[in-house]
């Protein structure tokens, strides 16, 4: 987490102390487990240390949409600390280990350093921008534009906190989750992950995504990592 934020700005020593010493405890959590229930009022937020998550939405007819994945480093729920009740689930897609953070701390630091409490919003920030991109893809892009954006921004945001290897990362998601996050069907899916393969772009065995070619992947997604805001100036 603290990787992160200092790729918006520089953090102090004794910055980095506080948000180390924000975290009251650590726990496990199954993969299928729930971190945050839809209806929930956490009275802490959450922050993924290792491992995948991604918050959701249920239809009344069973359908399911992932509306955001989340990565070590994340705060999965930072915004629970303002808005209180929870209009949506986040769920371990793998086996997790998360971070808790009370409000009653998150209050202290808005109040007593503003610099860190601007750098927490610019992650709250981050988030609403990646949503942005994700409703452009979901409502304009074809489903090979859409599957391909979302894996620049994934290589992007692993690379940021050190979990890629050259041009390859780890991307435990089944096809039904991958279709859940892409609002496709598991058929189509296959079909999409087939013709980026087919044109060279990335190979993908187990968990493991090779991009082939950046800059081809990245032209067809249309990616400009600007959204992400990883240019580190004074907040």
């Amino acid at each position: 987490m603290i990787r992160k934020l200092e790729q918006y700005d520089h953090l102090s020593g004794a910055e980095r102390q506080l948000l180390e010493d924000a975290f009251v405890r650590q726990r496990a959590v199954a993969k299928g487990e729930h971190m945050v229930r839809e209806g929930d009022r956490p009275t802490e937020s959450t922050v993924l240390i290792s491992g995948f998550a991604a918050r959701y939405n249920v239809l009344r007819n069973g359908k399911r949409q992932i509306t955001a994945l989340h990565v070590p480093g994340d705060f999965v729920d930072l915004h629970s600390f303002l808005v209180k009740t929870m209009d949506h689930a986040v769920m371990a897609v793998t086996p997790c280990t998360i971070g808790m953070v009370p409000h009653e701390t998150l209050r202290r630091i808005s109040e007593n350093h503003p610099h860190v409490a601007r750098l927490l919003a610019v992650n709250i920030a981050v988030d609403a921008a990646i949503h942005r991109q994700w409703i452009v893809a979901m409502g304009r892009r074809s489903a090979l534009e859409h599957a391909a954006h979302l894996l620049c921004e994934l290589f992007v945001r692993l690379q940021v906190v050190g979990l890629t290897m050259d041009n390859s990362f780890r991307l435990p998601l089944t096809q039904e989750e991958l279709g859940d996050t892409l609002g496709l069907s598991t058929v189509h899916v296959n079909r999409v992950v087939q013709d980026l393969r087919k044109d060279g772009l990335i190979t993908w065995r187990g968990e493991t995504v090779v991009i082939e070619d950046w800059s081809r992947l990245r032209q067809l997604a249309e990616f400009d990592p600007t959204f992400l805001s990883l240019e580190a100036e004074p907040r």
